[in-house]
């Protein structure tokens, strides 16, 4: 498949956002089946100073999935333990993206010592999140006005990556 997974960087966010908002335009039809206000709510957001700032953000890790310089999907992890993103191009579906983006996520998570993810996920991409170990907790509206799953999932921490990559919320040492 050749894909890399890597950090996202600032120079990223254009692309990302592009990204971002074809994966929901498209990927997304049959949860926002073309509602104009859910599909404008759910996307208002998206742009590329957006992405920008929430890829410079401390207190958040972005991944991007990457082949022979396109980007295929774009991950992000907050230190709350939501996985605020996992967007992957309509095309690359079902090609490993998502679950490579995932994967990093949560290994990230456990860098970070969080036991509990948490997510909203549209109801076209649960059972990917299911077969991923999640468990759906149940319908909730998010915030763009889309019925969403709650889903959950609880990691084991074994705190095995790079000690700086423990930091959460302070400046300290880890020692």
């Amino acid at each position: 498949m050749g894909i890399e997974i890597r950090q996202a960087l600032l120079s990223d966010a254009p692309a990302a956002c592009a990204l971002l908002r074809r994966s929901i335009a498209e990927g997304c039809a049959p949860d926002h089946l073309g509602q104009s206000d859910i599909l404008d709510n759910w996307l208002g957001n998206k742009t590329p100073q957006t992405v920008a700032t929430w890829f410079s953000t401390p207190s958040n890790h972005a991944v991007v999935a990457e082949r022979d310089g396109q980007l295929l999907g774009l991950g992000l992890l907050t230190q709350a333990g939501k996985v605020a993103l996992c967007y992957v191009l309509p095309d690359t579906l079902r090609a490993g993206v998502g679950r490579a983006l995932l994967g990093a996520l949560e290994q990230q998570a456990r860098c970070w010592s969080i036991s509990k993810l948490h997510l909203h996920s549209p109801a076209s991409s649960s059972a990917f999140f299911e077969r991923h170990g999640y468990a759906n907790a149940g319908k909730e509206k998010a915030c763009f006005g889309l019925e969403c799953d709650l889903m959950w999932k609880s990691l084991k921490t074994d705190g095995a990556c790079d000690p700086a990559a423990r930091k959460r919320f302070c400046n300290c040492s880890g020692e």
